[in-house]
């Protein structure tokens, strides 16, 4: 029996009618070596029923709510739980281009999921040009983060067309506690909540000028150093006064989605760093800032400053990837997408990078955990719908978009026998993040890159796609010259 952290809960507690908190992936197999060359529904079931409880996703678990609201949801295990009931098909119309894919995802990453039943969903995609299948996996983020996805995948996936031997399933069902130990643990909390949440604002405090939008208030910047000087930390740097500039993706988001993916070469990417020198994670990120500058000035909407750029960040560390719920925090960098020169702007995401990762390593990343565990838990969830409801309206903006670098393995893997053949990660867009939101994920020499926009800002993000092409031949122009 697992609780849901209060950093979990702020992705219930954040949902409104036009944000849905949950994270997704489109892979896309060859069902060739598949029994009738066809990915099934009832593979993909028998596999899922196999291998649940290898899975760090709670696959057959499901919330359990505390009476009044008191606390914050258990997981304990569905005892109707039937993967059947969370594995769909649908068929897309001939030809079955990239194009209708990437509607489909759209239309599918739209639909909230049901919290009655365990928060996942896995739909087969027929149809597609050259018989292949796509899959698009869902899952809340209150049960998820990246790590636990990688690890989620590869427990379903396997190394070779056939599948591998798996432990069979011993473990004891788990049950969430019954009403009246629900109650006593939230009556308890509640009573010590004032105290628990001084603590928090006391741990948070050096770090304010961390946080998205709050940085930007005038004193935070000076106020969280004199605290880091009075705690001895003078050697801390000092976080960038980050200020979001205005454009077209950071208006009010509407309930509908957009999609692109695509994919860049890794040996290229590789090429580029090893010229222009840097991380993997430098080079995409400047692909990513020269992609939105050419968005941008195409349509007259250029700022004269950085982006604001948030940057996902996980916080397992080994001995923790044990650890049930969320360990996730987000760094904030500047964008250098004003910059028209090449190597002027390349220069600069290194270093705006270099410098928040070093300020990030000094806090860990902790005010996330520390500020989301401020509110009660009764209060929690019409505080949070009232913040991402209120906060369009103003003019403070937290961040412009997330961009987020995932590695993968390096090796094909199989899924019912299917080879996959690309892994395209659909996250998140929300009022706090921005209109769109790219995701990268590097897998057997390839960087599968993933789109989502809200379709009212952004009708079609496979442009942003088309502009990372350009990116990488610009780059790629600069490490031979």
């Amino acid at each position: 029996m697992s609780q849901l952290t209060t950093v979990d809960a702020t992705f219930l507690n954040a949902e409104t009618s036009t944000t849905h908190a949950h994270i997704a992936g489109l892979a896309i197999v060859d069902s060739v070596l598949c029994p009738g060359g066809r990915l099934t529904v009832p593979a993909v079931v028998d596999l899922v029923r196999e291998r649940a409880h290898l899975a760090a996703l709670p696959l057959r678990q499901r919330l359990v709510q505390v009476p009044l609201g008191l606390d914050h949801p258990y997981w304990e295990d569905d005892p109707d739980f039937d993967p059947a009931r969370h594995v769909l098909e649908i068929g897309l119309p001939s030809p079955g281009t990239p194009d209708q894919l990437a509607d489909a995802v759209a239309m599918l990453h739209e639909r909230p999921l049901d919290r009655n039943r365990p928060l996942w969903e896995m739909v087969l995609i027929q149809g597609l040009e050259g018989g292949r299948t796509g899959v698009y996996v869902k899952a809340h983020h209150a049960a998820i983060d990246g790590v636990m996805a990688a690890e989620t995948l590869a427990a379903l996936l396997d190394l070779s067309p056939e599948p591998r031997e798996c432990p069979a399933d011993e473990t004891e069902p788990e049950r969430a506690p019954g009403m009246a130990g629900m109650l006593g643990t939230g009556l308890l909390r509640a009573a010590l909540h004032p105290v628990r949440s001084a603590l928090s604002v006391a741990r948070a405090a050096p770090y304010l000028d961390e946080v998205p939008g709050v940085s930007q208030l005038p004193g935070v910047g000076r106020m969280s150093h004199l605290v880091q000087g009075a705690l001895g930390r003078d050697e801390v740097p000092r976080a960038p006064r980050t200020v979001a500039p205005p454009t077209p993706f950071n208006r009010p988001i509407g309930p509908h989605r957009s999609v692109a993916y695509g994919e860049l070469d890794l040996a290229e990417v590789k090429e580029i760093r090893r010229a222009l020198g840097g991380s993997v994670n430098d080079v995409v990120m400047a692909l990513c800032a020269t992609a939105l500058r050419q968005w941008l000035d195409k349509r007259g909407e250029l700022p004269d400053g950085p982006l604001v750029v948030g940057v996902p960040v996980s916080l397992r560390r080994n001995g923790t990837r044990d650890v049930p719920g969320n360990q996730i925090s987000i760094m904030t960098t500047p964008l250098a997408t004003h910059l028209a020169d090449p190597v002027e702007r390349y220069a600069a995401v290194r270093r705006d990078l270099d410098l928040g990762k070093r300020r990030f390593a000094a806090s860990s990343g902790s005010w996330v955990r520390e500020l989301s565990a401020i509110v009660p838990a009764p209060l929690a969830g019409p505080v949070a719908r009232l913040a991402m409801q209120a906060l369009p309206s103003l003019t403070v903006r937290p961040m412009n978009l997330i961009i987020s670098n995932v590695p993968g393995p390096q090796f094909p893997l199989y899924l019912c026998g299917a080879k996959v053949l690309g892994y395209y990660p659909i996250s998140v867009v929300t009022d706090v993040s921005g209109g769109v939101n790219i995701t990268v994920f590097s897998y057997n020499g390839k960087v599968d890159v993933g789109i989502v926009a809200c379709r009212d800002l952004i009708p079609d993000p496979s442009e942003f796609m088309d502009h990372l092409v350009d990116a990488v031949d610009e780059l790629k122009a600069l490490a031979r010259s």
